[in-house]
């Protein structure tokens, strides 16, 4: 399997992955065993996520089974919005450690660089973007810094074996290795072919730090939510679809390969094994120079994932 090795470590972050967006509880456990035996190493959490309770049994069932040992599996989870103050993120992540059943995660990002008002894990789980009313937005004010230095020691203490961040941009990448003592290895930013970020992705890569891109297949991550904007499926796009049919291969793999090509991890999803198996095995063929650009020409800055939806106040992208 195709990976990256991060710069700080050198551990070895498989080039695709799972991701657990969107898994519901009551199938996650399976479909995380089931993505084990089918050849999947890397899975990408988070507390916002709501399963990972039972993406850990899947991991246990599949370590019982002996399919894996434990060094074989690349974790990743992520810190919710609501635990950035310094007295919350070690706690938290000790907590999704708990979740999980596991020692240490491999990867720890910061899921987005917002701080929200402290929700007491215990009255709600995981507190999503809202207040108790469901419609209110509270914001904290901590800064970035307090909430890094937290997160090293989570790597001081073995908690975590690498620290990264995720939806964060140039400037505030740039502010952070002004006073990291361990520098953020991973960015883990929506990318697909409507939306290259090719400037982000430019300067991450400059600065050693390694790139995962989230919602790979662009708006059809959204169509379930609503948050679609109406775009038109990359699956179906001829610029895509054309690829596709001259490698044999499905519009899904050309676009995982369009990102991996360039090692740029994906962490796509898929609840059908056959899609599951098949995104897996998106290394196999190369994208001529042309095909790359001509995939890369959709670009039309289409932002999907965008906190400012919620409240303009969280504009982190503006």
């Amino acid at each position: 399997m195709a990976t990256i090795a991060l710069a700080r470590t050198g551990q070895k972050m498989p080039l695709v992955g799972f991701g657990l967006w969107k898994v519901t509880k009551s199938s996650c456990a399976d479909t995380v065993y089931n993505a084990i035996k089918a050849g999947y190493r890397l899975f990408d959490g988070a507390g916002d996520y709501g399963n990972e309770k039972e993406a850990g049994e899947g991991v246990a069932r599949a370590l019982k089974d002996g399919l894996v040992k434990r060094e074989d599996l690349f974790i990743t989870s992520k810190l919710w919005n609501t635990f950035h103050a310094r007295e919350h993120v070690q706690t938290l992540a000790k907590k999704q450690l708990g979740l999980w059943g596991l020692d240490y995660f491999d990867l720890f990002l910061v899921h987005f660089p917002i701080a929200l008002k402290y929700v007491d894990p215990a009255e709600r789980y995981p507190p999503e973007w809202f207040g108790a009313d469901g419609k209110t937005v509270t914001l904290q004010d901590t800064p970035m810094q307090e909430t890094w230095t937290e997160m090293e020691k989570l790597v001081d203490n073995g908690q975590a074996k690498n620290i990264g961040i995720s939806n964060c941009q140039g400037s505030l990448i740039i502010d952070m290795l002004r006073y990291a003592r361990i520098k953020p290895q991973v960015l883990q930013i929506e990318l697909h072919p409507y939306l290259t970020q090719e400037a982000l992705v430019e300067l991450a890569k400059t600065l050693g730090i390694a790139i995962t891109a989230y919602s790979s297949f662009g708006p059809q991550s959204y169509i379930e939510l609503d948050m679609d904007r109406a775009a038109p499926s990359l699956l179906t796009h001829d610029a895509v679809a054309s690829v596709a049919s001259k490698y044999n291969k499905t519009p899904a793999q050309v676009l995982l390969r369009w990102a991996t090509q360039r090692e740029i991890a994906v962490v796509p999803k898929s609840n059908n094994e056959q899609r599951l198996i098949q995104n897996l095995d998106s290394q196999s063929f190369d994208l001529s120079p042309e095909e790359m650009k001509a995939i890369s020409g959709l670009n039309c800055n289409l932002r999907l994932n965008d906190p400012a939806d919620i409240d303009k106040r969280m504009s982190i992208f503006a």
